[in-house]
């Protein structure tokens, strides 16, 4: 607090949060980290050992290569680093191997590639409405999204204990979405094919972007009510658009197209092999189909509707990364999921018989095109992208939450509506990922961790809008304050009964199962919020 009050004196309050979180991860550098820290080691290996035709094809880890090539040549950047700190890392046979060395080498650029995303919070900031500015500095929605943003509890523990790369690459977004704010739409379209060349996760959230920078880049007018004037639509801009999208995407491909790899490059960044649920359920509606099915199975043995011998051995409790046969309930395939992604995006556009204008609500993707709202709408929507994707796509990661909960964080400070939707949304998605952290010794760093960063954003939004009406309703307060004997019961009770052995997977299925409702409704809550929003601002103006 000494040093933020200095900052504050000094104008450097941003600096100073910067600072402060930076330390955290320093002191997190000797916590447990997951398989994903040799999954990097690994790709530190071939990118540096192998020539680039092989890249994509080296399987001695079952740690292959599966992002996109810019994220490959990051990885060849870094190994030209890490030959300095221990030359053993870029041995491609050297499965497993973790010196102390490599250790800090691994920890330590993941810290500095957050620079990038330190840089994006702040651009960010400039462009939020300081409307609502508090006399005391803790009270502004600058100073409060840049704590939501920078001490953001599941960046944190996926990228500097669990270890993952996320943070430069969210800096990448939400700098990209700065841009636009900016009007900046040219820079900002170029930062996002960038980064879909370093993850094609983003790929959930390109239809809000290709929708708004067609509604608000190429066509350069609308009409007195909002409506789009199509006569202003510029074929120069679209051609610069799919110019940049073009040179970054042959940047990036080319050498792969060049050796005839496609194929094998699309074949690492899509496994469709894979299950239809990661090892650790994500809590989506995926999750409620599962445990659905297994309870029906349950009952259906116990009633004898079931034959035991007809039941299928890959369970979804076993907690293996596989395809398998749902036992009750009608099997998913990856063509499923995305019918069920779309349709969770354009499901208005789907239902409604006349053209959304005339009954004054939109869906999400046609409210972006025939009410665009500026950037805050684009924001709106990308966040609805990001969140359907997560509850209905293949092989969703828990860690894919993230996608949402962040760019939801700038909608937060906004309005009340929001702020309610990011804390239900937030609080349950940085639950679900406590599973990723199951060592004694981080068990009271990421209890202590989210209690920290829970309460700070609860208690600075109310404060925030202390002269609205209650960011929660009785129902969503109880289902919150339900997260705590959800905690006590699986972290502290199950281990001392004797179902550990017999039904070891029942803690993850409650974590999943109670969190995907709470993901549910904020996706529901999200989701109506963004089709009435146009009809309550259409009704302002008459």
């Amino acid at each position: 607090m000494a040093a933020l009050t200095i900052a504050t004196g000094t104008g450097n309050w941003f600096s100073a949060l910067a600072l402060g979180v930076t330390l955290l991860k320093c002191l997190l550098i000797p916590t447990y980290h997951s398989t994903d820290f040799e999954v990097h080691r690994n790709w530190l290996a071939i990118t540096h050992s192998l020539p680039i035709s092989q890249w994509y094809y080296e399987a001695t880890s079952e740690w292959t290569l599966d992002y996109p090539p810019f994220f490959a040549w990051f990885e060849y950047i870094l190994s030209h680093v890490a030959k300095y700190f221990d030359q053993e890392m870029l041995n491609v046979h050297n499965l497993n191997y973790s010196s102390s060395r490599t250790l800090l080498f691994q920890r330590f650029s993941v810290i500095f590639m957050d620079v990038l995303f330190v840089y994006a919070v702040r651009e960010c900031c400039k462009c939020i409405d300081g409307k609502k500015v508090g006399k005391e500095l803790t009270e502004k929605p600058k100073f409060i999204l840049s704590v939501l943003l920078l001490w953001n509890f599941g960046l944190l523990i996926v990228d500097h204990i669990h270890f993952q790369y996320n943070g430069f690459l969210f800096g990448l977004m939400l700098l990209s979405i700065a841009r636009l704010f900016q009007k900046r739409h040219m820079e900002g379209a170029f930062l996002f094919a960038v980064l879909l060349h370093f993850k094609h996760i983003y790929l959930y959230v390109a239809p809000a972007y290709g929708v708004y920078l067609l509604r608000s880049y190429c066509f350069t007018a609308n009409k007195p009510d909002g409506s789009i004037r199509w006569k202003s639509f510029s074929f120069v801009r679209v051609i610069s658009l799919g110019l940049v999208v073009f040179l970054v995407s042959a940047l990036s491909l080319g050498p792969f197209l060049a050796l005839n790899q496609l194929p094998q490059v699309f074949s690492r960044l899509f496994p469709f092999k894979r299950g239809l649920c990661h090892a650790y359920w994500a809590p989506n509606f995926w999750a409620l189909y599962n445990a659905l099915d297994k309870v029906l199975s349950v009952i259906g043995l116990k009633l004898k509707f079931l034959d035991p011998n007809n039941i299928p051995k890959a369970s979804m409790t076993s907690g293996l990364v596989q395809q398998f046969q749902h036992t009750v309930l009608p099997s998913v395939t990856p063509l499923a999921t995305l019918i069920c992604t779309l349709i969770a995006i354009l499901v208005q556009a789907i239902l409604l018989p006349q053209p959304p204008e005339y009954l004054g609500i939109q869906p999400s993707i046609f409210c972006l095109w025939f009410k665009p709202q500026g950037p805050r709408g684009f924001l709106r929507c990308l966040t609805l992208c990001a969140l359907s994707s997560f509850m209905f796509g293949w092989h969703v990661h828990e860690k894919a939450i993230l996608l949402a909960i962040l760019p939801m964080s700038l909608l937060s400070v906004g309005k009340a509506g929001d702020a309610s939707i990011f804390l239900i949304l937030t609080t349950t998605g940085h639950y679900s990922l406590f599973p990723l952290l199951f060592t004694a010794p981080e068990l009271p760093i990421k209890i202590l961790l989210m209690l920290l960063f829970t309460i700070y954003s609860i208690s600075s939004l109310k404060t925030l809008f202390r002269k609205e009406k209650p960011l929660f309703n009785w129902m969503e307060t109880f289902y919150l304050l339900g997260l705590g004997p959800l905690e006590v019961c699986c972290e502290f009770v199950f281990p001392f009964t004797s179902w550990k052995v017999k039904y070891p997977f029942i803690p993850l299925l409650l974590t999943s199962v109670y969190c995907a409702v709470g993901i549910t409704y904020a996706w529901f809550k999200l989701y109506v919020s963004v089709l009435i929003d146009s009809a309550i601002g259409k009704t302002k103006k008459q």
